[in-house]
C-alpha cells in the first residue's frame, strides 16, 4: 500500500465548513477572474447561499428592525389585514417580517422558506421572544397548503425571481393564487427592473464589519432578464471565506403587470418605487431600488375535487417463516417478533388509520389485487426485501408501481441506487460533497497491494446494509490485515460482490435524519452522535454489525447522544443532506451516516433510504430527541406519503 502521493485534485479540494487547524489558510478554492459570470450560476444556487454568511452581507438590511418596520408600515397599508387575517409570509428568511408581523398583534403568521439555517434561526428568535408562529421548511413552487388558506400571501425583501427559468417563476404566483381563499391578495416587493438594467454597479467592495469585507462583480445575462453576481466574502486573518455566484430575474413593472394579468390576477396595482437606506450606506445591490405589487387572487370556480381519504393502511413486511441471512442464526428469533409486536402496538394506537399485515411473500402477487381494492396506502416496512432477500428491497415498491397503488419510502430506483454504496460515492462527489477516499475491489481482483490509500482502512461489502459483513476486524491498520479482512468479506458472500475499501476516518461518528419531503412538511431531527467512551481501548469506534445483532459483543452497549456541532458544519451536513435526499430520488424519510476527518471535515458513508423503523433504532432515537415518541414517529412517516400523494 502507498500513501496518499498521487490524491486526486479533487480530493485535495474538499474543504472543511469549520476547519479550525490552519487558520491562514483560504477556507475555499478561489477561482480567480472569470470571463462569464453567468457560466458559474448554478440551477439551484439559493441552495447554498442563504447561510450565515448572507445574514453578513445583507445584515444593514436584513437585520435592521427600523428597515423591517417601514417595510411592514407599508404591507399594512396597501393590504390592511386584520389582526385574525391568515398571512403567509413566503420566502420568509430568518423570519423578521413574521415575526414583526406577530409583535403587532396579527395572530395568525406562517413563514416559509428552503433555507434549513434560516428557518432554524426563525424558530429561535420566535420562542426567544416568547411568540407562537408557525415555520415551515418547503419550496415555494410546490406549497405544503390545502386551498384557500391564506387571506394574504406576501414575498418580501425582493425573494421573487431566483429559479432558473421564468417558467419556475410563473409556478411560484400559481401556487399562490390556489392557496389564497377568494379575493385573497399577493403582494411582491421587487427589485426594479428596468432602474437595474441601467443602473447596477459592475464591481464594488464593502467593510461588512471589522473583520469581514466582501467584493462584489455583476454584469447582465445574454438575454439581459437576469442580473448575475459574483460575491467574494474575505475575513481580515482567515483569508476567503466565500467565492459564490447568484442570479436574479429583472421585472420591470410592465412585465410583473402582464404576468400576473396573464395568470388571472385582478386588481393589479403597483406602488412607487421606493429605496433604502441602510447603516452602511454602502453597495447595496437588488435592494437599493424597489416597487410594490399587489394583486387579488384569480377567480376560481368552487371546487368539485373531493381529496381522497387515507384510512385503511396495508403493511407489508418481511416473511417470518422464511430464512434472511442478514439475521444470526439467518431465522426470526424472539428478538425479532418483540420488535414487530412493538410496531403493532404502536399503531394500533394511530387512531385516524386502520391497519392489516402482510407477511405472507408467496401470496403476496396474488394479495396484490386485494390491497390496490381495498387499501388506501401501504406502509412498506419490507427492508429485508422480497422473500428476506436483501437485494430484492426494491421488488416491493416496483410492484407497488406497476399496479398504481401509493406507498410509503424510497423508489425502487432510489432502493437500488442506495444500495451501491460505491455508486452513492459517485454521486456525492460529483455533487462535490466529501468522502472518504476509497476504492472498490471486484470478485474477479487477484490483488490490490497497488491501491492508493492510507491506512487505517476500513471495508466493507459494497452491496448490502444492517451492517452486513462489518465487524471490528474491518478496520485495518496495516496490509496483513486487510487482506484477512478481505478473505473474510469473500468468504462470508461466496466470492460473489465487489468489497469497498476506505480510509478509516476516527472523527465523531454522526447521523442526520429526515421525515417528510422537501416539497412538502420537511422535519429534520436532531443530529446524533454515535458514543463510543464505553467502548474497550483495544477496539476500533465502529457501529458494526456486532453492534445491531450481538448481544453478547462490548459493542451492543452502544449507545447514542446529540452531536455538539459548530453551526456552520451542522448547516453544511444539513444541506448536503437535503440535496443528497433530493438528487437520490428519497422520499418520506431517509437517515444519512456521516464521518469527521482529521480536519474536522464531515464525510458522507452511506445513504439510508427507508431506513431502519424498529422502535429503539437511530430514526426512533433522533426522534425521541426531538420530543416525538415511536407511534408518532411512524405516524409522521405515513403523514408525509399521503401529503405527498395528495398534492
Amino acid at each position: 500500500m502507498h500513501t496518499t502521493a498521487s490524491r486526486t485534485e479533487k480530493q485535495r479540494k474538499q474543504t472543511s465548513p469549520h476547519n479550525k487547524k490552519k487558520k491562514t489558510k483560504p477556507a475555499v478554492s478561489i477561482l480567480g477572474p472569470v470571463e462569464d459570470l453567468e457560466s458559474y450560476v448554478k440551477a439551484e444556487w439559493w441552495k447554498d447561499v442563504f447561510n450565515s454568511n448572507y445574514l453578513k452581507t445583507d445584515g444593514d438590511v436584513v437585520n435592521d428592525s427600523h428597515i423591517t418596520d417601514l417595510e411592514i408600515n407599508r404591507f399594512i397599508r396597501i393590504l390592511k389585514p386584520n389582526s385574525d387575517s391568515h398571512i403567509l409570509d413566503l420566502c420568509c428568511g430568518h423570519g423578521r417580517h413574521t415575526i414583526a408581523l406577530a409583535k403587532r398583534g396579527y395572530k395568525n403568521v406562517t413563514g416559509l422558506d428552503r433555507s434549513h439555517y434560516l428557518i432554524k434561526k426563525a424558530r429561535k428568535q420566535a420562542s426567544e421572544e416568547n411568540l407562537t408562529l408557525r415555520f415551515r421548511e418547503g419550496d415555494a413552487r410546490k406549497l405544503p397548503f390545502k386551498p384557500r388558506t391564506f387571506d394574504f400571501v406576501v414575498i418580501p425583501g425582493n425573494s421573487f425571481g431566483y429559479f432558473e427559468s421564468a417558467q419556475e417563476d410563473h409556478s411560484v404566483l400559481s401556487e399562490i393564487a390556489r392557496v389564497l381563499k377568494p379575493g385573497g391578495q399577493v403582494l411582491l416587493d421587487l427589485t426594479d427592473g428596468d432602474y437595474q438594467r441601467e443602473n447596477y454597479q459592475p464591481r464594488s467592495w464593502e467593510w461588512i464589519d471589522k473583520n469581514y469585507f466582501v467584493c462584489r462583480e455583476r454584469c447582465l445575462s445574454d438575454d439581459k432578464s437576469r442580473l448575475i453576481s459574483r460575491e467574494v466574502i474575505t475575513h481580515t486573518t482567515k483569508g476567503v471565506v466565500s467565492d459564490q455566484f447568484y442570479a436574479e430575474r429583472l421585472y420591470s413593472q410592465k412585465q410583473i403587470e402582464t404576468l400576473l394579468s396573464d395568470l388571472g390576477y385582478r386588481a393589479i396595482k403597483i406602488e412607487e418605487p421606493f429605496s433604502t437606506n441602510s447603516v452602511r450606506n454602502q453597495d447595496l445591490g437588488m435592494m437599493q431600488q424597489r416597487y410594490l405589487c399587489s394583486a387579488r387572487a384569480p377567480d376560481l370556480a368552487p371546487s368539485t375535487v373531493k381529496t381522497k381519504a387515507f384510512k385503511n393502511i396495508a403493511v407489508i413486511m418481511g416473511d417470518p417463516s422464511k430464512r434472511d441471512t442478514v439475521k444470526p442464526g439467518g431465522e426470526f428469533d424472539d428478538d425479532d417478533f418483540v420488535v414487530i409486536d412493538r410496531l403493532r402496538s404502536s399503531l394500533s394506537h394511530l387512531n385516524d388509520f386502520q391497519f392489516t399485515y402482510f407477511t405472507n411473500h408467496d401470496q403476496l402477487l396474488s394479495d396484490s389485487a386485494k390491497i390496490k381494492n381495498e387499501f388506501d396506502l401501504v406502509f412498506n416496512l419490507c427492508d429485508e426485501g422480497f422473500q428476506n432477500q436483501a437485494r430484492q428491497e426494491l421488488h416491493i415498491p416496483a410492484l407497488l408501481e406497476m399496479l398504481d397503488i401509493p406507498y410509503t419510502g424510497g423508489t425502487p430506483q432510489c432502493l437500488g441506487f442506495c444500495y451501491d454504496k460505491s455508486l452513492v460515492r459517485g454521486v456525492a462527489n460529483e455533487m462535490d460533497i466529501p468522502t472518504p477516499q476509497g476504492f472498490l475491489i471486484q470478485p474477479d481482483d487477484s490483488t490490490f497491494h497497488d491501491m492508493v490509500i492510507d491506512f487505517p482502512v476500513l471495508i466493507k461489502p459494497n452491496l448490502g446494509d444492517s451492517s452486513i459483513g462489518i465487524t471490528q476486524r474491518s478496520v485495518c491498520r496495516n496490509l496483513r490485515e486487510l487482506t484477512a479482512a478481505i478473505h473474510e468479506v469473500r468468504s462470508r458472500f461466496d466470492f460473489q460482490i465487489p468489497i469497498l475499501v476506505e480510509q478509516f476516518l476516527e472523527g465523531a461518528d454522526l447521523t442526520v435524519g429526515f421525515i417528510g419531503n422537501l416539497s412538502t412538511d420537511f422535519r429534520i431531527f436532531p443530529v446524533v452522535e454515535e458514543d463510543y467512551s464505553a467502548l474497550p481501548d483495544d477496539l476500533p469506534a465502529i457501529c458494526g454489525y456486532e453492534a445491531k445483532w450481538d448481544p453478547d459483543s462490548p459493542y451492543w452497549q452502544l449507545s447514542s447522544r446529540p452531536a455538539n456541532l459548530p453551526e456552520q458544519t451542522e448547516a453544511f451536513l444539513i444541506n448536503s443532506c437535503q440535496r443528497l435526499f433530493e438528487r437520490l430520488e428519497c422520499r418520506d424519510y431517509a437517515r444519512f451516516d456521516w464521518r469527521v476527518d482529521s480536519n474536522g471535515t464531515p464525510r458522507l458513508l452511506e445513504v439510508n433510504p427507508n431506513p431502519g423503523w424498529c422502535w429503539d433504532g437511530h430514526l426512533a432515537k433522533m426522534a425521541k430527541l426531538d420530543n416525538i415518541d415511536y407511534g408518532d414517529m411512524l405516524g409522521l412517516i405515513i403523514k408525509a406519503a399521503i401529503q405527498r400523494h395528495s398534492t
